[in-house]
């Protein structure tokens, strides 16, 4: 029979509908339950394509018996992490700071208040590697409860003064300048890793965000070194395993410091970004390998990810079934040598495990290698390549697929639609362009529809229940503020104009702070802040960056003071930590050069447009249009005339203007291009 769950639109949440676990969504009434029953609750969080999410559930959550002390002794609650962002970070936080590692699954038991008071991430069905079996946690756990209750008590209010306890180190006065940035590129270059590239050890994660600011900084100081980093860790990441050599797009990981092996999942968030870097870098260097994964990346998102409705599933998972039906991770992704015998023949197979390092012995688990470039196999033949990728990829496609998590989350389409725009508008591929505004389309409809406050996730065109958060305000600005560049269409500035005086009105605190949450949002037991660049943007950084690019736009001096004001904490952590806030350094160096604000009086997609767009000058504005209309769409076109009947440029960064020019290789110049 199915449980409470399976009326819900999250993916994860409804692998969970039929489990024997009485399982609750996160909502009042399961507090009210546990506090009617006089139970603990238990909080499980994970999300769709977590590998030892989905072991736990089957180990655990799928037998019987341990469904029925569950049922017993707790209220049940699952949350999809990628849904309720705020649950997660607040819970993380209290399991970090109890245990001193966090993770997927996580397992929290709460008061009826909603105070946590034990944690755990994965627990194992039997006692393994000194860890307790499930069973005996709850056990544990439900006997402190019943004999033990003031201790429990004790323990959940000392953690929840703690957490409440933990102000922000902010960065106090200032923005951070030429010191901190030269600081924090230091400090990247201390933590590079010259043999392979990318930063730190083993498991290793694509730093997107920090080459987005390596790439800027190159661009407003000519510093060879960054560009440096930035091109050997793009050139590494797209020869490892890490990248999908058939199929294009790239893994959540690698989980060795060569980029060989990768931690399958696919995730929307790191396709997005790392789309656009891979433009970003052909943009600063004309790589032709830059520009073929970029485009790629692109067409892997649209392929695979794209939704009917027009917007962008969350996730692929790293599990599928291999050959003898087993749910494995990476069957749909790696190769034997036989394998490459069946498809190719003796011949085209030798050249495929030259060519992509398949080896006898493997790279990965049972013999299987992961497809990759080692790079040693002197000038090939582009078609001989081509006529072999395209065979596999069909065989491959004869697979069983990985799992898709279909659900629209709206910062990580906002991230897509910044990709989609700019890898469209840089390589002339209009259709790009349109998937980008079909996304955009689908996130007004449906994420803002009738209630004017963005809404975190959907699916199948429907809107989930759970309010957006600040990292949807901000990354969905910054997409719609790409598109509005690359399309001229105004609509789009206007839209991230009403996003970002969300952000100012129900985000922002005292002294520049931005909350992860609105001020009008569900209260949990700690209002969850996170300034810190992950796996993607923090919601902090993205809404300085949007609210910059807009200031820049409109001239709002509200909106450049919120941006001044938020990147006081990159002043803080960038000289410190450099490698977690990469977008507020990237943004950081938008301010320092500025930004420049760019207005192309003239046709939209013309020579001028182009040029304007493919300037390399950290974080440009662009606005173009022609005709008396186009001051109405952009404040930028305003008073632009065309001079001498040509399309004209105007360029323009503090208070500042060049003389206007109709010449694109002056333009080019102008914008570091």
């Amino acid at each position: 029979m199915a449980n409470r769950l399976a009326q819900t639109t999250s993916p994860y949440l409804l692998q969970h509908a039929d489990n024997p676990v009485d399982w609750w969504p996160w909502s009042p009434e399961a507090f009210d339950e546990a506090r009617k029953r006089d139970v603990p609750v238990l909080l499980s969080v994970g999300y769709a394509s977590c590998h030892w999410c989905h072991v736990m559930a089957h180990e655990s959550f799928e037998d019987d018996d341990t469904a029925a002390y569950l049922n017993a002794h707790f209220v049940p609650v699952k949350v999809d992490r990628e849904e309720r962002p705020d649950v997660d970070a607040v819970y993380m936080e209290a399991v970090q700071a109890a245990t001193g590692h966090g993770g997927w699954p996580m397992t929290v038991f709460l008061t009826p208040d909603a105070e946590p008071f034990y944690f755990g991430t994965y627990f194992p069905p039997e006692p393994r590697h000194g860890s307790p079996s499930f069973q005996q946690v709850l056990e544990g756990v439900a006997t402190a409860w019943t004999d033990r209750r003031e201790e429990v008590a004790e323990v959940a209010g000392r953690i929840v003064a703690d957490l409440a306890g933990r102000s922000l180190v902010h960065g106090g006065d200032g923005v951070p300048g030429e010191s901190e940035v030269a600081q924090a590129l230091l400090g990247l270059t201390r933590e590079y890793d010259e043999q392979h590239g990318g930063f730190g050890g083993a498991p290793k994660f694509p730093p997107a965000m920090a080459v987005e600011f390596l790439l800027r900084h190159y661009a407003r100081t000519g510093a060879e070194g960054a560009l440096q980093m930035a091109a050997d860790t793009c050139a590494a990441m797209a020869r490892g395993g890490i990248y999908d050599q058939l199929g294009g797009g790239f893994a959540r990981y690698s989980v060795d410091r060569e980029w060989i092996v990768p931690h399958f999942e696919k995730m929307l968030y790191d396709n997005a970004l790392l789309c656009r870097v891979y433009a970003h870098l052909w943009r600063a260097t004309g790589s032709d390998e830059a520009r073929r994964i970029a485009l790629e990346t692109a067409d892997f998102m649209v392929r695979e990810l794209r939704t009917a409705e027009g917007g962008f599933a969350s996730a692929l998972d790293a599990d599928s079934e291999d050959a003898e039906g087993r749910h494995v991770e990476g069957a749909y992704y790696v190769w034997t040598p036989e394998q490459l015998r069946e498809v190719l023949g003796e011949d085209d197979a030798a050249f495929a495990a030259a060519y992509f390092g398949v080896t006898e012995e493997g790279t990965f688990e049972e013999g299987a290698s992961v497809l990759r470039l080692p790079g040693d196999t002197g000038p090939v033949d582009a078609a001989r390549v081509a006529g072999v990728r395209a065979r596999l990829l069909a065989a491959r496609d004869e697979r069983p697929h990985p799992g898709r998590d279909d659900k629209v989350v709206a910062a990580w389409n906002g991230l897509a639609i910044a990709a989609l725009a700019e890898t469209g508008a840089y390589f002339d591929r209009p259709d790009l362009v349109e998937r980008a505004t079909e996304a955009a389309d689908l996130l007004v409809r449906v994420h803002l529809g009738e209630v004017a406050r963005l809404t975190r996730t959907s699916k199948d065109g429907r809107a989930g229940d759970n309010a957006g958060v600040l990292e949807d305000y901000g990354d969905v600005a910054e997409g719609f503020l790409a598109l509005a560049a690359v399309t001229g269409e105004g609509a789009w500035l206007e839209f991230a104009g009403f996003l970002l005086d969300i952000v100012l009105e129900q985000f922002t605190g005292e002294g520049g702070q931005l909350y992860d949450t609105a001020h009008d949002a569900e209260q949990l037991i700690r209002r969850p802040q996170d300034p810190t660049d992950s796996a993607t943007p923090s919601g902090w950084t993205a809404a300085a960056g949007a609210l910059l690019s807009y200031a820049a736009y409109t001239g709002s001096e509200a909106h450049r003071t919120a941006a001044e004001g938020a990147l006081g904490v990159v002043k803080a952590l960038g000289p410190r930590v450099p490698r977690f806030v990469g977008w507020g350094l990237a943004v950081a160096e938008a301010l320092l050069d500025g930004p420049r604000e760019v207005a192309v009086a003239g046709p939209v997609g013309g020579e001028l447009h182009r040029t304007a767009l493919l300037g390399r000058a950290p974080g440009a504005v662009v606005a173009a249009g022609e005709g008396p209309g186009a001051g109405a769409e952009f404040p930028l076109l305003v008073d632009r005339p065309l001079v001498g009947g040509e399309p004209t440029a105007y360029v323009c960064r503090h208070f500042v203007c060049d003389a206007p020019t109709t010449d694109a290789g002056e333009l080019a110049g102008k914008l570091g291009g």
